[in-house]
């Protein structure tokens, strides 16, 4: 056999994808630098500020999350009647068709046990758990219409925050940063903060990057310690040296793409580079000791400690700084009853006391400084919780609920939002949505809309279709609109 036949004939596929430039790498790689209208994406930086669609509202997003779902009915949605038949058998017709994590058979209408009055100019409803809270409301676009498909935590969350129950699809933070980058290169655009002292219920994926280049995952940031896990140089590592072996490794990659034409390799040059900058940029923004004593009190900050005081701040101190999507996740709101701290008496006073101080201290902040105008607050859990006692718990002293899907309430706060208003309801009892629902599908869409983005146009191609945070569904809610 001729020489040159017999080494076509060994060539394989990887070899044809290698040295093909229009090989799916070359392809792969093309969609990379695009960002979701089409324009082209710089290379050595996939975060750089990207044009949006239209002209937004906000330019950032500060999404609080409790984990495990606050009790809605004892904190925003008052129900008078509920409370008035508190202790009677459930109608069967609340409960047909239903699933519960906790509960079977006949439960027991529970009304709150908490103290209610009205506050703020519109006169919202609110309970003794959140009294730092009352004194904002002026500031809150409520929404106690909220709806979603899924009952247990991690689906339930993960929806929220990739749009579908199931793992491997990108955060809303991932898209965000995706579409439009960040306005700070020293710093991630993505950055989460955790507090309570445990992950959210779906994981990493909860602020993971899924099928998006992973540049755009969140970056995990501690307000204890050194601010990112092994951003310190190690012993006998200076700063020219590692810049010369980041010089070194980028060579290397740089010709591996050359060759691969893989688009993670791309990212992970960008990675490095931008783990580099955050070395100097990262602990001098995360160091909440420069802010004045009078701003620490306000928010119950103690420097050098882990909590959703700290974190609250520090998410100032981020947006302030430029980036773009900040994302808290604080745990402990699974109000079951099983125990005294999950009761929505003495345990709800108690965790809400952690929360109610920071929360509202970060709207004044926002608004004092200038930036909630264009500071997208987003504050709720995955689902809600039940109009009647958990069965677990029906027997004890320590009132609990179940999780509930169909009604719950949520609210926002800056970002072109309507403030000091509240939007749908639901029924006398708390168990439907009563006028104006709002799916998850149908915040995504609004909170996208607001930072200038369609949701239907912010897209990406993966496995031969294209994605989007919303999927198939989703509508703005302008009612919500200012």
């Amino acid at each position: 056999m001729d020489p040159r036949l017999e080494a076509l004939h060994l060539r394989t596929r990887r070899h044809f994808l290698q040295q093909s430039t229009a090989g799916l790498g070359g392809i792969a790689l093309t969609s990379l630098l695009a960002d979701a209208a089409g324009a082209a994406r710089p290379a050595d930086n996939p975060i750089a500020v990207q044009p949006s669609h239209f002209a937004p509202k906000a330019k950032r997003v500060i999404y609080l999350h409790m984990t495990g779902s606050p009790p809605n009915l004892d904190m925003f949605d008052h129900k008078p009647e509920l409370h008035r038949r508190d202790g009677q058998n459930c109608p069967d017709a609340f409960l047909e068709g239903k699933e519960f994590a906790f509960t079977s058979g006949t439960p027991k209408l529970m009304g709150s046990p908490r103290k209610w009055s009205r506050v703020g100019k519109a006169g919202m409803w609110m309970s003794d758990a959140i009294p730092h809270l009352h004194d904002i409301a002026d500031e809150m676009c409520v929404v106690h219409s909220m709806h979603t498909d899924q009952f247990n935590h991690a689906p339930a969350e993960l929806l929220v925050f990739t749009g579908s129950p199931r793992s491997g699809r990108p955060s809303m933070g991932s898209w965000v940063t995706y579409g439009l980058g960040s306005e700070n290169e020293n710093l991630p655009g993505f950055v989460v903060l955790i507090s309570s002292g445990v992950q959210p219920n779906g994981g990493s994926n909860s602020f993971g990057s899924g099928f998006l280049p992973s540049v755009y995952q969140g970056v995990q940031c501690r307000s204890k310690g050194d601010p990112v896990l092994y951003s310190s140089d190690p012993s006998g590592m200076n700063r020219d040296l590692r810049r010369k072996s980041l010089d070194a490794l980028r060579d290397l990659n740089e010709m591996q793409a050359a060759t691969m034409g893989h688009p993670e390799t791309m990212t992970r040059i960008a990675q490095y580079e931008l783990a580099f900058r955050m070395q100097a940029s990262v602990p001098e923004v995360m160091n909440i000791s420069q802010e004045s004593q009078q701003t620490l009190d306000d928010y119950g900050a103690s420097p050098g400690e882990s909590s959703l005081a700290n974190n609250c701040l520090l998410a100032r101190r981020l947006v302030e700084s430029g980036v773009r999507f900040v994302q808290l996740f604080d745990w402990g709101w699974d109000f079951h009853g099983t125990n005294p701290n999950e009761g929505i008496t003495d345990g709800l006073t108690r965790k809400c006391a952690s929360m109610d101080k920071p929360v509202a201290a970060l709207i004044r902040d926002l608004k004092q400084r200038g930036l909630l105008d264009d500071t997208l607050v987003i504050w709720g859990g995955e689902f809600g919780r039940t109009p009647f006692r958990e069965g677990r718990t029906s027997g004890s002293k320590v009132l609990g609920r179940d999780h509930y899907p169909d009604a719950f309430t949520m609210w926002m706060a800056g970002g072109g939002m309507k403030a000091g208003f509240e939007y749908g309801s639901s029924d006398e009892l708390g168990f439907s949505v009563a006028e104006n629902p709002v799916h998850v599908h149908d915040l995504q869409a609004t909170i996208l809309h607001q930072l200038g983005l369609d949701h239907e146009r912010l897209t990406y191609r993966f496995q031969g279709r294209d994605f989007r945070l919303t999927d198939v569904h989703g509508n703005v809610v302008k009612e919500l609109l200012a």
